[in-house]
């Protein structure tokens, strides 16, 4: 299957049909993200699209999700969506379940009917990045949302039933402990009133090719210790309530790994980092740490 640039998919979309529908990101102005850098959002050619469906149709029948690249298909027309669900049904009927990348203003831009539509067309879950909810972390990185707005985003996904996993970065606010502690606290609570079914935790690594990593080259900006990471991480795991959603902090940029079940995993968790701050634990080592 064609694809423009470097494939860019969450984790559990490992075993998924790729299908790149766009190219780049409508937003693409967050300071630490350097994901999509060079590329103009549009949308790829219908052919193209077909082709590529056409393909997996022949070669993927034992992939049963498919996952519609690149950085947020949602930001589309509805039915242009909804006519390609349409097609990906008709053509590929064994795919169970499709997910998408989106943004949390592309969320509010359609109606809890639209996304339920999309969920009857085989939408299944959606990867929303929240990084923060605290507002002038979020203000100066340049998300382009609210906290309030990322909350009512995350409701309205979980209103028309659809599996909604949210990111957030630790380090994101920077090394001065006010802040960083702030980051956590606000970001736990807008996960709260969100309640997303899986909160999946990264830690900010600095690229050069972004503003964020520029500023830090310039004595702008600088990361937290892995002693405040790890406290940041402590204050958003013990601020969060007990909602049950799915915990995975084992991404390969953490220093150590969390991963399963709150509220049955929440003491486990912390115990954990409390091991990692006292140094109990092995870490995981700078050369191993990646995207």
């Amino acid at each position: 299957m064609h694809y423009e640039g470097t494939v860019i998919r969450p984790p559990s979309e490992a075993n998924s049909i790729i299908l790149q529908v766009s190219i780049g990101c409508s937003h693409n102005r967050c300071t630490f993200c350097g994901a999509y850098q060079g590329k103009q959002f549009r949308l790829r050619n219908a052919d193209d699209i077909n082709r590529d469906i056409a393909f997996a149709g022949q070669y993927c029948r034992r992939q049963k999700t498919l996952f519609l690249a690149d950085g947020n298909v949602l930001a589309l027309p509805h039915q242009f969506l909804v006519d390609l669900f349409k097609t990906i049904r008709q053509r590929l009927p064994w795919v169970r379940r499709i997910s998408m990348y989106t943004g949390c203003l592309d969320i509010l831009n359609r109606s809890v009917d639209q996304l339920a539509e999309l969920k009857n067309l085989g939408l299944g879950r959606l990867y929303m990045g929240l990084e923060s909810g605290h507002d002038p972390t979020l203000v100066a990185v340049k998300k382009g949302a609210t906290a309030e707005e990322m909350v009512a985003a995350g409701r309205r996904v979980r209103a028309a039933a659809i599996f909604l996993s949210v990111t957030c970065l630790l380090g994101l606010a920077g090394d001065q402990q006010a802040a960083s502690l702030a980051h956590a606290k606000d970001t736990a609570d807008v996960l709260n009133r969100m309640q997303p079914s899986q909160i999946a935790i990264l830690t900010l690594m600095l690229l050069d090719n972004t503003e964020l990593g520029q500023k830090a080259q310039r004595g702008e900006f600088s990361l937290p210790g892995k002693q405040q990471l790890f406290l940041e991480l402590r204050t958003l795991i013990a601020g969060l309530s007990d909602f049950r959603t799915l915990v995975q902090a084992n991404h390969s940029s953490n220093y150590f790994q969390l991963d399963g079940r709150l509220p049955r995993d929440k003491e486990k968790f912390l115990s954990i980092i409390d091991q990692a701050l006292s140094g109990a634990i092995g870490l995981r080592p700078e050369y191993l740490r990646a995207l």
